[in-house]
């Protein structure tokens, strides 16, 4: 599969460490507003979070290249200014929100966009509802966003065992790039639609700051039965550079015990066909869990059942590298 990257920040970069070491993956474009291509190869090649690469990329004209790919950069602004000939597939991790007539009339087969859209053709979660996705149907497909894809699971095989009355969700979300390192003025981001958050504006590296979590809205694209109505949630951006969690607290409609819970999470990881539930009974912290590509993992520890109704869970994920492997799983799935 030939596959064109547009962008590649915290996402991007991820996808395209993970891609370099599959066969079947071949990234041979990246489109960047970044025009220095120097930079771009040196931004992949050094991470401060994943450190860096062996293999490592060199600039040759307007390419950069390894002993695994050979890959043209680009600058375009305009998607429909690009040539496609000879690319199957475009994983836009741009962050951006594209008009979705502007996808429709690229010339690729498949379009991923990393974050959630309801102007996809369908919003995808794997191990929720992977198997809805048709080929023959699906050109423009969401890949959720990283809380999503790291809740949802825990939320569909405890619906499905036990039914869910209501809950709370907070994710404890590590910091990201719209942040201010000092305080400063407010934080706008068109493409999740804030105009001026306050606390956003505040000093990242020195505050847990509250928040609003699109988090459920996101699941509610992919299963329409967890909503807003259901579960209300909240988050907290905390200084850490990757690794989230979230905790979760469930009522649910038939009795169960924390064994059973326990129980319920080791079967299906014995069984799933990919890697989404891992489960934890170690004394870990978050540190520990970065690049794994289990998007949920249970941490045993705390998972408890009051009065056989209400559940207590605590999930962790790789933000980044947990959600990029499943992103790629998903262009894998296309089996062009």
């Amino acid at each position: 599969m030939n596959i064109i990257l547009n962008g590649v920040g915290r996402i991007g970069k991820a996808i395209l460490r993970i891609a370099n070491n599959l066969p079947n993956i071949n990234i041979i474009a990246i489109n960047e507003l970044n025009a220095n291509i120097h930079n771009i190869a040196y931004s992949i090649n050094y991470d401060s979070t994943y450190g860096s690469l062996d293999d490592k990329y060199i600039v040759n004209k307007n390419f950069i290249q390894n002993n695994h790919s050979k890959i043209q950069i680009l600058n375009q602004t305009d998607l429909t200014q690009i040539d496609f000939t000879n690319i199957d597939i475009m994983i836009d991790a741009s962050g951006a929100k594209i008009d979705k007539n502007i996808l429709e009339q690229l010339n690729l087969k498949y379009i991923f966009i990393t974050h959630p859209s309801k102007d996809a053709m369908i919003n995808i979660i794997l191990g929720v509802n992977d198997k809805l996705f048709d080929k023959s149907k699906h050109k423009i497909i969401s890949t959720s966003s990283c809380n999503a894809t790291a809740l949802l699971p825990a939320l569909d095989i405890i619906e499905q065992q036990y039914g869910i009355e209501y809950g709370d969700i907070t994710t404890i979300h590590p910091l990201l790039n719209h942040q201010k390192v000092l305080d400063s003025a407010c934080v706008g981001n068109p493409n999740r639609e804030v105009k001026c958050n306050f606390e956003f504006g505040r000093g990242s590296v020195q505050n847990i700051i509250p928040s609003g979590t699109t988090t459920i809205e996101a699941c509610s694209y992919v299963s329409n039965y967890i909503n807003a109505n259901l579960i209300s949630s909240s988050s907290l951006r905390v200084p850490t550079e990757t690794v989230g969690a979230i905790s979760v607290t469930l009522s649910v409609k038939k009795s169960c015990s924390k064994d059973d819970i326990i129980n319920l999470f080791t079967q299906y990881q014995k069984t799933q066909q990919y890697n989404i539930v891992y489960n934890n009974f170690e004394p870990l912290v978050s540190s520990d869990f970065k690049k794994m590509d289990y998007t949920t993992i249970i941490d045993h520890r705390f998972t408890d059942v009051i009065k056989n109704k209400m559940i207590k869970l605590i999930i962790w994920y790789d933000n980044e590298w947990g959600y990029a492997s499943k992103v790629i799983q998903m262009v894998q799935n296309c089996n062009l």
